[in-house]
């Protein structure tokens, strides 16, 4: 693993575990970095960022971010943002230039709608939940393999969005993800009530029961803290969804988020150049799948997601990456 990344995951501390229900949360401590940049919510907020359809009539996955601002902006790989002809969410981390126009690559979350709700798209309060967003991070992964290309499998991730919508016995006219948010809402909003945001706080590590989800952390802390209840929700989602989730036994939770940070730095790795600022790291281990954002020698964010099992490539599998744009709409 690059030495900047390994010893920025080598440095962090863990704090005090954080649990409700069957969900366990390690705070990730450690000093910000100097690298100065703004997140999307604060950017579009000011009006300084714009993100909109790449043209009048949309293509799937693309969309146009134009930055007015000198600043760079953060987005981060996940994050939903909702309006103009469907939802859409980042493919990947991107730290976008300052006084620029970039295309970003995205995949869809509202599979029956292509019809405009906005002229631009916000944040919808959503990073995509946790199961999905980890397939997607590996699905890109493999299409940058392939073709250098940060596409995702959409088909794939139409699937994990319906089987989340059987999981909530939630009903969605077009198919939505945030549907899905917003029908277990309360229990969400009582999660970010309890898994605060504690001091020197740059990142999170969920477990599920005793099994690590994943984790998310960025440069700077007061970054983080913006995106921290959308981390929270993403993670917290799939594990309330469970037929009677139990609460998790006391562990050594610690520990255990020690031995998943080593099984990360262990992961084999491919650089790519980013979409914007920097570069993009990409990881895959047997049952590990991720990435890193590395700009002006610093780990501007970082996302590293447990999956089931080992996957074992497969013909089908490598034709699935070579058809995998039958799926948007041009």
């Amino acid at each position: 693993m690059e030495n900047v990344i390994a010893g920025r995951l080598q440095s962090v501390q863990f704090g005090a575990v954080q649990r409700y229900k069957n969900i366990a949360i390690v705070p990730l401590i450690a000093p910000d970095g100097a690298f100065r940049y703004r997140m999307l919510g604060e950017a579009l907020a000011t009006s300084d960022i714009t993100i909109t359809e790449i043209s009048a009539s949309g293509s799937v996955p693309e969309l146009l971010v134009i930055n007015r601002g000198k600043t760079p902006v953060l987005l981060i790989d996940g994050e939903e943002l909702a309006g103009a002809k469907q939802n859409r969410v980042l493919n990947t981390s991107i730290l976008v230039k300052g006084l620029s126009e970039t295309r970003i690559p995205v995949s869809c979350t509202e599979q029956g709608r292509w019809s405009y709700a906005s002229p631009a798209f916000a944040p919808s309060g959503n990073v995509m939940a946790q199961k999905a967003r980890a397939m997607k991070s590996r699905s890109v992964s493999h299409s940058l393999d392939a073709s250098a290309s940060y596409h995702s499998d959409q088909g794939e991730v139409w699937n994990e969005i319906s089987e989340l919508q059987v999981k909530a016995c939630c009903y969605s006219p077009t198919s939505a993800m945030n549907d899905v948010f917003k029908a277990r809402e309360d229990d969400l909003r009582h999660c970010t009530e309890i898994f605060q945001c504690v001091p020197g706080q740059i990142g999170l590590l969920a477990f599920t029961d005793t099994r690590p989800a994943g984790f998310d952390l960025v440069s700077l802390g007061a970054a983080y803290a913006t995106i921290h209840p959308k981390l929270v929700r993403s993670y917290a989602l799939e594990s309330l969804l469970q037929s009677a989730p139990a609460d998790a036994p006391a562990h050594d939770f610690g520990g255990m988020a020690k031995s998943f940070v080593d099984r990360v730095v262990a992961c084999g790795e491919r650089r790519f150049p980013s979409v914007g600022c920097g570069f993009d790291y990409r990881y895959r281990g047997d049952t590990i799948a991720g990435a890193a954002l590395v700009h002006a020698d610093e780990v501007i964010h970082a996302a590293f997601f447990q999956l089931d099992a080992p996957r074992q490539e497969s013909p089908r599998d490598m034709a699935s990456l070579r058809n995998r744009r039958r799926y948007y709409r041009e």
